[in-house]
């Protein structure tokens, strides 16, 4: 598995060079997987391909622009408010220094406080600070060649596919066959399985901000809910600004109780909710993930780490169903293990380890 997501990390690494094509074109097909069971529906109700794919493609801009645009709204409307609480927490930070046994020079403690604080309630503070929240919208840069690559996709995906396979015959056919469906089985398991995680994510993280009366909870939540799609990474990253934000708002306590509400619900999404959404659709391990979102980030910022999980799951589904759709490639098959014991003497011999043909006793006593 690890083999296979370096293979990811490099396709990642090929489609960053090209990607004002390329990757919007992996974007859509990712999303268009999801949108199948839609399409399949609106084709029983005799509603055309364009229209199903124009309606499919509108949802997905009003929740991905919408969902963006409130985010940052939200976050300057508040920002002077945050600013100067930032400040007051500072200067308590600097008081609570002064009571410390040992000595400080408080001279310059001032001096950097006050450049902290300055800082802080600065513009080019704010805007940073916007740019940063708003850093999940590099995705904007290629939304406009995805819409338009999805909705052909969408309304002409079949006969696209029929004419890629035309060349092929007999065996190869049928193993182009298996890797379609496996690959729309799992780009579609991915999306919809993590959007019910992320909306899970989302409304556990937005009830306890309101419990603990953090502000900006539906921006956070709205966070919460982009940044889960980024596995593992953009739980902490959420739960980070989350804390950070009572932090400076509500003080330590408050801060370290939206650290535990973000944990338990974190556990529960990953522990409970994910297996059992996802079951065999994405089987990656843990490792995996980290290293194929560090390499998809180092190599595609953070559109290469959105990419990265469900490009690799796709990769290992297609070997998965190399030889047949229960039957992986003779590589990646799982051996034999029976149970017996492995004798000094059968070590490197055909036939003696591990029990796998087991001889008589007077046949040992020979070798």
């Amino acid at each position: 598995m690890l083999l296979v997501a370096a293979v990811v990390v490099v396709l990642v690494w090929l489609l960053s060079r090209l990607s004002i094509v390329t990757i919007p074109l992996v974007l859509a097909l990712i999303f268009a997987a999801a949108f199948e069971p839609w399409m399949r529906w609106s084709a029983r109700r005799r509603l055309r391909p364009a229209a199903g794919a124009a309606l499919a493609l509108v949802f997905l801009l009003a929740v991905i622009v919408g969902s963006l645009l409130f985010v940052v709204g939200s976050v300057s409307q508040e920002w002077s408010k945050l600013a100067i609480k930032a400040h007051e927490g500072l200067e308590r930070i600097l008081g609570w220094l002064q009571t410390l046994p040992f000595s400080l020079d408080m001279r310059q403690l001032n001096d950097l406080g006050e450049q902290i604080s300055s800082f802080v309630t600065s513009a080019e503070f704010g805007s940073g600070a916007l740019d940063g929240i708003g850093a999940i919208t590099e995705i904007a840069t290629c939304v406009g060649m995805m819409a338009i690559i999805l909705f052909f996709i969408l309304k002409d995906g079949p006969q696209m596919w029929e004419f890629l396979v035309r060349p092929l015959e007999g065996a190869a056919y049928d193993r182009a066959e298996r890797i379609r469906r496996k690959t729309v089985n799992v780009f579609g398991g991915y999306i919809s399985s993590t959007a019910a995680a992320a909306l899970f994510d989302a409304v556990g993280v937005f009830i306890g901000l309101l419990i603990l009366q953090v502000p900006l909870s539906v921006p956070l939540a709205i966070l919460t809910f982009l940044l889960a799609f980024i596995p593992i990474v953009g739980a902490v990253t959420a739960g980070a600004v989350a804390a950070l934000v009572a932090l400076v708002s509500n003080g330590p306590l408050n801060a370290a109780l939206v650290v535990l509400v973000v944990i338990v619900v974190n556990q529960v999404e990953s522990n409970v909710l994910k297996p059992i959404l996802m079951g065999k659709t994405v089987s990656l391990h843990a490792l995996v993930v980290l290293v194929v979102i560090a390499g998809g980030t180092a190599v595609g910022g953070i559109v290469g780490a959105l990419i990265a999980v469900p490009l690799t799951a796709a990769a290992w589904g297609v070997v998965q169903v190399w030889d047949g759709d229960e039957l992986a490639a003779r590589w990646a098959r799982r051996k034999a293990r029976l149970p017996g014991r492995t004798t000094a003497s059968g070590m490197g011999r055909p036939g003696l380890a591990s029990g796998l043909f087991p001889i008589s006793r007077r046949h040992r006593r020979r070798l």
